[in-house]
């Protein structure tokens, strides 16, 4: 670490897993402040490098942050906004390091909290009063957030609209377009004063991995301030400019970072009224063609996305003959015609699950008695693409 800098990509290409994976947890965590223009100080940055060199563990790390604060001598202007940029890259970092999600309206109040442990007073508090932000993108007009008497019964009908959501048969621009449209409307909500874009992409997070999908979380890390205005365009509409909703910005996010796709995350585009040189957000994904062309239809996606196709020729099997059907281990051998039940274990269930393709019907009770196994959303996504490609 020099001057201040921290260079994550070095402990990536250094190819030890547990130095890998905090690396990217902590690029995550300090590049979602960029959504609320904060930046994290030289103090965090290298008590990040110790909590990644395994020096530390992220409790300590969190309590050195913590302690710095509080017994630092001199202050400067921007000390507030870096002690928060500070504490809630420490508090993220801690949260992704665990899989655990309480997919529920109480599970994101509790998020939140978790998120602004020490930061804010009102942490894990649903906002008491109504509220409007200018935006730059929307020429300082606001988007239209819930009132705040509604919150808690808005939040409990889209998680619950969600958790009864079957994601069967779906196309990939059709799970895009779900995945778009339930994330922007948990947003729209704003259920707390500060920090509720911040929420939303860790709630995010936990709950793209919940459902199978392995997230790159660079995308959160390089790209938030987009993601950010991508959500407001996607919940604006002024019939007097003639502007609709828009999430076709957001499913361009989510079409990168689950489907490998490469359209230009940069804000300009985004803007009600663009200048010709950003009227047209270009695609640079294999399939579009000359590079720096746009994509000639950008709602359509690959047969098969190479994000979501895996290496694996036995997962892919596996995905085929498990398809809709919910199936116990016998059932998937005979299927498969396999009779060696420990090589079906290793070869093609455990990598199917790790890969996020298949889950278990009582993932509390992996020796249910009656365990069974599914496809997730993105093994669903999977089946329906290679049916595709048959046809």
């Amino acid at each position: 670490m020099k001057d201040g800098y921290l260079d994550f990509d070095e402990y990536i290409r250094q190819g030890e897993p547990d130095k890998e994976e905090k690396a990217i947890l902590w690029r995550t965590a300090i590049g979602l402040q960029a959504v609320d223009g904060l930046k994290t100080s030289d103090y965090l940055k290298e008590t990040a490098r110790k909590h990644i060199e395994g020096e530390i563990d992220i409790d300590e790390a969190r309590e050195l942050i913590k302690s710095y604060y509080q017994t630092k001598q001199s202050r400067k202007p921007d000390d507030d906004q870096m002690q928060e940029a500070d504490k809630v890259s420490a508090n993220i970092t801690k949260i992704l390091s665990s899989s655990s999600l309480d997919f529920s309206s109480q599970g994101i109040i509790a998020l939140h909290r978790r998120i602004f442990d020490g930061v804010f007073k009102h942490a894990g508090k649903i906002r008491d009063y109504d509220i409007t932000k200018k935006e730059w993108v929307l020429e300082y007009d606001t988007v239209h957030y819930l009132n705040w008497e509604d919150l808690r019964r808005a939040l409990d009908y889209d998680i619950g609209q969600e958790r009864n959501f079957s994601y069967k048969g779906l196309s990939t621009d059709d799970l895009i377009t779900h995945i778009t449209r339930f994330v922007s409307g948990i947003w729209q909500i704003h259920a707390f004063r500060e920090g509720n874009t911040r929420t939303t992409a860790v709630f995010t997070i936990l709950y793209l991995r919940d459902i199978g999908f392995q997230v790159n979380n660079d995308m959160f890390a390089n790209h938030s301030w987009y993601f950010r205005n991508a959500l407001v365009r996607a919940n604006y509409r002024n019939a007097v400019k003639g502007i609709d909703y828009t999430p076709v910005y957001l499913e361009r996010f989510f079409r990168n970072l689950l489907l490998g796709e490469q359209w230009d995350l940069r804000n300009r585009y985004l803007h009600i009224h663009p200048s010709q040189e950003w009227g047209v957000q270009p695609n640079y994904s294999a399939s579009s063609g000359t590079m720096g062309e746009p994509h000639k239809n950008p709602t359509s996606a690959p047969q098969v996305p190479h994000k979501l196709l895996p290496d694996n020729p036995h997962l892919i099997r596996l995905v085929v003959v498990v398809s809709q059907q919910t199936l116990s281990v016998s059932e998937m051998m005979a299927l498969l015609q396999l009779k060696d039940r420990k090589n079906f274990l290793g070869t093609y269930l455990s990598p199917a699950i790790g890969e996020g393709f298949v889950r278990m019907l009582y993932p509390e009770s992996p020796r249910h008695p009656r365990q069974k196994y599914l496809l997730t959303a993105k093994g669903l996504a999977l089946s329906n693409e290679l049916k595709g490609k048959e046809q």
